[in-house]
C-alpha cells in the first residue's frame, strides 16, 4: 500500500487501517484516539473484532475505524500511522494497549485536545 509513489501522503481509509492491523497482529483490533497529560495518542486495544465478546458489530467497528481513519487524516498523521503500523515490535496484550504518541502535522490539534 505505500509502496507505491505518493502513497504515504494519500488519506488513510477505515478499511486500509483494519487492513493494517490485520497484517500485523492477524486480528482487526480495536483502535482509540486518547488525550493523557494534555497529548494525543492513537492507542491499538487489545480486544479485537474477531473475539466473540467484542461488543462491536461487524459494521460498528467499520464505522468507528472510518472515524478513527478520518480524524488521523485531519491531524496529517496518515503517513506517520502507516510508518509505525508496519513497524512496530510490540503487540497489544490482555490490559495492555499500545501506543502512539501524536505530533500533529496541522493545526487542527486543539480541536482534539480540551
Amino acid at each position: 500500500m505505500a509502496d507505491s509513489p505518493g502513497a504515504a501522503e494519500a488519506p488513510l481509509s477505515g478499511a486500509e487501517l483494519r487492513a493494517l492491523l490485520v497484517e500485523r497482529w492477524q486480528a482487526s483490533h480495536d483502535l482509540r484516539l486518547v488525550q493523557i497529560r494534555g497529548r494525543l495518542y492513537l492507542q491499538v486495544m487489545w480486544n479485537h473484532l474477531e473475539q466473540q465478546s467484542f461488543p462491536l458489530s461487524v459494521g460498528d467497528y467499520a464505522d468507528h475505524i472510518e472515524r478513527v481513519a478520518a480524524a488521523l487524516n485531519d491531524l496529517g498523521l496518515a503517513a506517520t500511522v502507516r510508518q509505525w503500523l508496519g513497524s512496530t515490535r510490540d503487540r497489544p496484550r490482555l490490559g495492555k494497549a499500545l501506543s502512539l504518541p501524536l505530533e500533529p502535522v496541522s493545526g487542527r490539534a486543539s480541536e482534539f485536545l480540551l
